[in-house]
């Protein structure tokens, strides 16, 4: 069986969405949406009822933002975020617009075809909170292979 990567980030805005504080990250989501969409590896992301998950609130904070999506492999994923200037341009600014979350990402492993629920992602998330980095939930730092995998270490293994 084969297995591509699903992952989970969340975001807390400091003021509520449509404030205007917020507005240079809202107004850039479809642009970076679109960078992450035509990235190598890129595979599926969850959306609301517009072209981005801003109008889902899937946390009891409705200041709380998500960002669900499924990769090739890991190796796509860290490419996309650390590489791909139009992503690290708009998230050099965070501070900006969100509060720092102790947990605010969680990457597992999902059979190939599989997408995954948003409630799937928030127990993941969980888990990763309660349990540190696991085989069900872990992170880029500390990143496991998928089932039947060769062991990962994202940062060594893919230097171009």
């Amino acid at each position: 069986m084969k297995y591509q990567l699903a992952q989970l980030n969340i975001a807390q805005f400091r003021l509520p969405q449509e404030h205007p504080a917020n507005a240079d990250f809202v107004n850039n989501l479809d642009r970076v949406n679109a960078l992450a969409e035509s990235h190598p590896g890129f595979v599926w992301r969850f959306t609301g009822e517009g072209n981005d998950a801003l109008d889902v609130q899937a946390f009891t904070d409705p200041l709380i933002a998500v960002n669900l999506s499924v990769w090739q492999d890991v190796y796509s994923l860290v490419d996309f975020v650390y590489r791909n200037a139009g992503h690290t341009q708009i998230m050099r600014r965070r501070k900006e617009w969100f509060d720092k979350l102790d947990v605010h990402m969680v990457l597992w492993w999902v059979e190939q075809g599989r997408i995954p629920s948003l409630e799937e992602a928030k127990i993941r998330l969980e888990l990763l909170r309660i349990n540190g980095p696991t085989d069900a939930a872990f992170t880029f730092k500390h990143a496991f292979a998928p089932p039947n995998g060769k062991r990962i270490d994202v940062f060594k293994d893919h230097s171009d």
